[in-house]
């Protein structure tokens, strides 16, 4: 009984060590690509210079940009934690996006804490509405902004406007403080992988660093 017990157990680590080493390099390759999509979304404006792993599903590259926005840029490529079983089946359940976030200073740092979270609500018609009801009207509003603050300082309406307008429609989140990085953002994985949304990737971010220095120029 023992014996088997112990057969069970050693059974039971080297499936679980096979796991966590397939999807470790499975990982690692993937985070491969992605660094490709980053370059490729910069063109010839920026390259990686470096990368490193923090874990087996975090991966950290700096940039180097010739834009004159950004100093100290670098991305954070947060991906499932798939050599993990549990972990990989909880990150299933709650829906986790397999995230990029961009980070950098900025050339004059922002005098503002700003952190804008987006967030998208569809309804469904519910199979009891009359379609042919006169009692409808139906309208579509343009994007409204939740805000905890209690007062609105001139300084972020450029921001919010950069934000509202550009097309970076795909950002998850975008942070401004003054303390280092300035500025940090983040889109999933999957709006890299389109070429067309890649290529305006870092369109975005000069338009978010440009909206954060109007009230200094």
């Amino acid at each position: 009984m023992l014996r088997l017990l112990l057969i069970d157990a050693l059974s039971a680590v080297v499936v679980l060590g096979l796991w966590y080493f397939y999807f470790a390099r499975f990982n690692h390759r993937r985070g491969a690509l992605v660094l490709r999509w980053v370059e490729s979304a910069c063109s010839s404006r920026g390259r990686i210079v470096e990368s490193k792993w923090l874990g087996a599903s975090r991966l950290q590259a700096r940039l180097g940009l010739g834009v004159h926005w950004f100093e100290n840029a670098r991305v954070i490529v947060s991906l499932r934690p798939r050599p993990i079983p549990l972990k990989w089946l909880f990150s299933l359940w709650r829906k986790q996006k397999e995230t990029l976030t961009f980070e950098a200073d900025l050339d004059y740092a922002p005098h503002f804490h700003l952190e804008v979270f987006r967030h998208r609500w569809f309804s469904h018609k519910h199979s009891h509405v009359e379609s042919k009801s006169g009692d409808w009207a139906v309208s579509r509003p343009g994007p409204v902004v939740l805000t905890t603050r209690t007062h609105w300082t001139h300084e972020l309406t450029p921001v919010v406007n950069s934000l509202m307008t550009s097309r970076g429609h795909n950002l998850l989140t975008v942070r401004f403080r003054p303390e280092s990085p300035h500025l940090a953002a983040t889109i999933p994985l999957e709006a890299l992988s389109d070429e067309q949304a890649a290529a305006s990737f870092l369109t975005v971010l000069r338009e978010l660093a440009a909206g954060a220095s109007t009230h200094r120029q």
